[in-house]
């Protein structure tokens, strides 16, 4: 019997446009995507472009400085966006994906996408598309965002493999540490002021936590280096600037825990399934945003002032919902998720981690 070759797969543009834990949440999505295409291209912006390549599935990154999406974002340049239609054009994509978060609009990429020749586009979206999505996608708007984005690959036909749990993922191997795994991670920095814990309440946890017997790094970003020296002061190790996306998450997967606000380490740390002490301005739901398929401790109080508002500085003085978190609280929380989680990999699926979580789970 002969039997006839398998109808070639696809190629798949993903686009996700705006920073890298944005990037690194639609990990479930691209495996998915990857199980049923030749070839995944992911389109990022500036931000999300190192992420991008730490997800598995993912063949090739571009990176793209979106006008409409970024929160710093460039001038809209006609030249600059012909060259991306053009690019599109020349890549000749079976069909495209457009991810975004539930305050963003696919519509003007589907726009771009659609003129560049895209046969079928799919994306979540409330304002109607007319001509540019061929699955419009509908969702409920309290979903974790990477399961908000597996259905959007469900939507467009893509399942993840058998085997597949849908928690976030890293490429491995990872660089080589020079650090006995075991330590504490204290990450102080956030893409928005609005949910950064304030430094000095940072240096005092990194005291406490040091009293307490831990090995406590402090990482930053480069621009973040006056940051953490201060909070590192003489009890912490200083790595502020000192790493790549993808050393950080090596690091990260070599800690015992994660001390981190709602930023990108702490989607990072939840892909390489290490516990957080999430401690969370509720200016976003954790609902959506919280760390992911891992053992989570959330400080912060969840019902402040600043509640779904969605600002990147703090609309209410003194910043009461993270400055009521304390360094001992820091403390009691790390030590409660060392004392019940042993081995974060027994989590078989998400919605295992997140029962373990909400018995974990801590508030100010």
């Amino acid at each position: 019997m002969v039997t006839a070759p398998r109808p070639r797969r696809r190629t798949v543009l993903v686009a996700r446009l705006d920073n890298a834990g944005d990037v690194l949440l639609q990990g479930p999505l691209v495996r998915a995507v990857a199980a049923g295409a030749d070839r995944v291209v992911l389109l990022a912006g500036p931000a999300g472009a190192a992420a991008a390549e730490l997800l598995p599935g993912v063949d090739e990154v571009w990176t793209w400085a979106c006008p409409w999406i970024l929160g710093d974002p460039p001038p809209l340049d006609p030249a600059d966006l012909a060259a991306l239609t053009e690019r599109v054009r020349d890549l000749a994509p079976d069909e495209a994906l457009v991810s975004t978060s539930f305050h963003q609009s696919p519509l003007p990429l589907a726009l771009v996408l659609r003129a560049a020749g895209a046969p079928r586009i799919s994306a979540i979206s409330v304002d109607y598309p007319g001509s540019l999505l061929d699955v419009r996608h509908r969702v409920d708007d309290d979903l974790p965002e990477p399961e908000r984005a597996l259905s959007l690959a469900r939507a467009a036909g893509f399942e993840l493999p058998d085997g597949d749990d849908g928690r976030l993922a890293v490429r491995r191997p990872l660089p080589p540490v020079t650090h006995e795994p075991g330590y504490v991670v204290v990450h102080p920095g956030a893409s928005v002021p609005a949910r950064a814990w304030p430094a000095e309440r940072c240096a005092e946890a990194v005291e406490a936590l040091a009293d307490a017997g831990h090995r406590v790094l402090v990482t930053g970003g480069p621009a973040e280096r006056e940051l953490t020296a201060a909070v590192a002061g003489t009890r912490g190790f200083d790595l502020g600037g000192a790493t790549t996306l993808a050393e950080m998450a090596a690091l990260l997967d070599g800690a015992a825990a994660v001390v981190v606000g709602n930023t990108g380490p702490a989607h990072l740390a939840a892909a390489v399934g290490t516990p957080v002490v999430s401690l969370f301005a509720p200016v976003v739901p954790a609902a959506r945003w919280a760390p992911y398929g891992v053992p989570s401790v959330l400080l912060g109080d969840q019902l402040a002032p600043c509640r779904d508002t969605r600002a990147r500085e703090c609309p209410v003085p003194g910043h009461p919902c993270l400055t009521s978190v304390t360094a001992p609280d820091v403390v009691a929380a790390v030590d409660k998720l060392l004392s019940t989680v042993q081995q974060p990999a027994v989590l078989r699926s998400p919605a295992a981690a997140r029962e373990a979580a909400a018995n974990l789970q801590g508030r100010t």
